[in-house]
């Protein structure tokens, strides 16, 4: 089992930006999409942002525009800039892979947005 390692999160108000970090030690990672998804209480997981190993990017309509996933693949890392975050961005954010595998799980980072 390798867990990823997410960092990064606070309480930040609305309009405000952070950004959240993630340390895959995978063999493979220059060859996966990775992903961030987060999970607010109550509801499902959802898929926020993919990256390719090549660096093509895609995003959820809900944060369109105001995220950016980038990857370095020297360092098997993965970022989110977040920014104009609204109250319903408040989640816990996980990275992994695409699609999701229950064995790479990390704790997760939780993000606050509240004034």
């Amino acid at each position: 089992q390798v867990q990823l390692v997410e960092s990064g999160g606070g309480l930040v108000q609305p309009g405000g930006s952070l950004r959240l970090s993630c340390a895959a030690p995978l063999n493979i990672f220059r060859l996966v999409v990775m992903g961030w998804y987060r999970q607010a209480p109550g509801k499902q997981r959802e898929l926020v942002a993919t990256i390719t190993s090549r660096g093509s990017t895609n995003y959820a309509d809900s944060v369109k525009g105001r995220f950016t996933i980038s990857r370095d693949n020297a360092k098997n890392m993965v970022y989110l800039q977040m920014s104009s975050l609204k109250p319903e961005d408040t989640a816990v954010y996980y990275c992994n892979i695409q699609p999701w595998r229950d064995d790479y799980r990390g704790q997760g980072t939780q993000v606050i947005v509240s004034s």
